[in-house]
């Protein structure tokens, strides 16, 4: 079940989650703490929100009493979060599933699902999909993550749980079973402490014991809807779908985003500045056209620069009007640039982002005199109309092509 290459398109669900994502995001610039236990939370009689690797070996997890951790792990270095980062972090790599497939469900600020059905023709394997995002992450990001595949998102979920850290597991449904069937009954994705308990008070401690119990005795057992639900969990066979959503950053589902963005990684770090000003020429237009797929436009416009030496730094400017206009964003990302005064330095990421969205309608955009009839934001549309009956590359700024 450990993935090899060739895995089949009959698991087109991926689960991704971010290995120990708090404590990975605060210490991927401190070489200093990459060897030493580490706890992320608040303080003294805080909660921990995150541990590594090295501190969970002492017993440390999420949700602990900060008090109890300590005792448990009196050697490790206790970190506060730093929420702007962690979130910025979170909004690249959810960006880079939305450049695999639009079909992203987001559980939190460090899982999600994706189907990657669609995409299978263009980038391989769901397999190779998953080994490409985790590359694309770890590249990008510095952190690593790792992916659940299967043909459901529960067999997905638990899959990415015997994947950690930093790997793969591939569940095909031939393998569906034997992975399922061995394990506790409380590792089914939903089963809490209480129907744990509960089904082990029945005599149903394995996955396999509640597969094998007829489906009406274990309705009777446990309820109607509960007893259904478990027997398809227990025999991978819930028809549960992705439904693309944020959900995350206090969001209620389906609320829009607060800010829309997209960072790309060069092949070679540069100090080119047409290179990198075609590089913001090519997020903007990513941002852009998906505001407008979303209806929303925004007036604050941010730029992510890190360097060769994994240093990050944003630069942030409001312009007077909302907008989703391609032009507009991208000259805004290039002063910033631009005044930031870099000539020799070697840039290894760029990134755009437009914060502070609303819905378009509300916008009442103030003419200027003078001003043609027709402009850039008529051939925005006019190229979204483009590219969704013909493709992405069919129409595209001259500076991009080739």
């Amino acid at each position: 079940m450990t993935a090899s290459a060739g895995a089949p398109d009959a698991t087109p669900i991926l689960h991704v989650d971010m290995d120990a994502f708090y404590a990975s995001v605060v210490t991927r610039d401190r070489p200093d703490l990459h060897d030493v236990p580490v706890i992320v939370g608040g303080g003294y009689r805080g909660v921990v929100l995150s541990a590594n690797y090295l501190a969970r070996q002492s017993g440390v997890r999420s949700a602990l009493p900060m008090t109890r951790a300590r005792r448990l792990c009196p050697q490790a270095v206790v970190i506060a979060p730093d929420f702007e980062i962690i979130e910025s972090v979170s909004s690249s790599v959810m960006e880079t599933f939305r450049r695999v497939t639009p079909l992203v469900e987001v559980l939190s600020l460090d899982e999600a699902f994706l189907d990657v059905r669609g995409s299978t023709r263009r980038l391989g394997t769901p397999y190779d999909i998953a080994e490409q995002l985790r590359a694309t992450i770890h590249d990008e990001q510095g952190i690593t993550c790792s992916v659940g595949v299967a043909a459901s998102v529960s067999v997905a979920k638990l899959a990415s749980r015997r994947a950690k850290p930093d790997g793969v597991v591939v569940v095909t449904p031939t393998q569906t079973t034997s992975f399922l069937h061995p394990l506790d009954v409380g590792e089914l994705w939903g089963v809490g402490e209480k129907t744990q308990a509960m089904l082990h008070r029945l005599g149903l401690v394995t996955v396999g014991d509640v597969a094998h119990t007829p489906l009406h005795i274990l309705r009777r057992a446990v309820g109607h809807h509960l007893g259904t639900h478990l027997h398809e969990l227990a025999w991978g066979t819930d028809r549960r779908e992705i439904t693309p959503r944020s959900g995350f950053f206090g969001k209620g589902e389906g609320s829009p985003d607060k800010s829309m963005g997209a960072d790309e990684t060069f092949s070679r770090d540069t100090d080119d500045r047409e290179v990198i000003s075609r590089e913001l020429l090519r997020l903007s237009t990513r941002v852009t056209t998906r505001m407008r797929v979303a209806g929303v436009a925004g007036r604050t416009v941010t730029i992510k620069v890190r360097f060769a030496d994994f240093t990050t730094i944003t630069r942030s400017r409001t312009i007077p009007e909302a907008t989703d206009v391609t032009q507009e964003i991208y000259r805004t990302a290039v002063q910033l640039y631009d005044a930031l005064g870099l000539q020799r330095a070697r840039i290894r990421l760029v990134g755009v982002r437009v914060e502070g969205l609303v819905a378009r309608e509300r916008v009442q955009r103030q003419l200027v005199l003078g001003e043609r009839e027709h402009g850039w934001s008529e051939a925005d549309r006019a190229v979204d109309r483009a590219t969704l009956r013909f493709g992405k590359s069919a129409v595209r700024p001259a500076s991009l092509l080739g």
